[in-house]
């Protein structure tokens, strides 16, 4: 696994944008959801909010490296707004992303091409709007140190990928350090801090999640 393998790509904030295509309005909105839940509560937020549409069409992408997909016509022709919503944000590159879009029928049909083409633009048009960010899958190491080594230790974190600056410390006995490495970087952690184990400079090291943690970076 490369250092890329780590890095993936959320919208950087909420982004919206409006079409009106022969009288109909379509108004998409992005919103950066951790799980299936808040894109659930993010759908019905946008739903009340517009209450008298006739449609609130979505398709939202969630987790990394593997992501899990799903969208919704919503009364529309079968395959003419989920879908190319969910095109939308894949041509995008971005996961934990939700799209809505909602419809004002203007009187005039569409066509299930004009349909397509509709909502596949309005919501490229709000991911753009919504910027893009990227983001490091990570795990959670602990580490027990003697204080005469932290020094050494910390200066040399770089090595596998971790910012020294980031590491969060405790004292009492040992020192403590939590820190974030990188998934591509967790062998060379281990072999790392058991080498300095077998030196005495490492009292214990321990993985604190078997999940793999998301680092977020502003």
């Amino acid at each position: 696994m490369s250092d890329r393998d780590d890095v993936y790509v959320e919208p950087l904030r909420e982004g919206a944008a409006e079409l009106q295509v022969r009288r109909s309005r379509f108004l998409a909105q992005v919103r950066v959801i951790p799980d299936e839940e808040a894109s659930r509560e993010a759908l019905k937020e946008i739903s009340r909010s517009m209450a008298d549409a006739n449609h609130h069409c979505w398709a939202h992408r969630l987790g990394a490296p593997i992501f899990r997909e799903y969208y919704s016509d919503a009364g529309e022709p079968s395959g003419s707004a989920g879908k190319p919503i969910l095109g939308a944000i894949q041509r995008a590159g971005v996961t934990n992303a939700l799209v809505v879009v909602t419809r004002y029928f203007g009187g005039i049909k569409l066509g299930v091409r004009g349909l397509i083409e509709a909502y596949g633009a309005v919501a490229t048009a709000a991911l753009e709007a919504s910027g893009r960010a990227e983001r490091h899958v990570s795990s959670p190491l602990l580490v027990e140190i003697p204080y005469e080594a932290q020094g050494v230790i910390v200066h040399q974190l770089p090595e596998i990928g971790v910012d020294g600056e980031a590491v969060r410390f405790s004292y009492g006995e040992r020192v403590t350090l939590e820190m974030d490495v990188p998934l591509s970087r967790s062998a060379e952690a281990e072999a790392f801090f058991e080498g300095y184990r077998h030196r005495g400079s490492v009292f214990r090291w321990e993985w604190l999640k078997e999940v793999q943690r998301v680092q977020r970076e502003s």
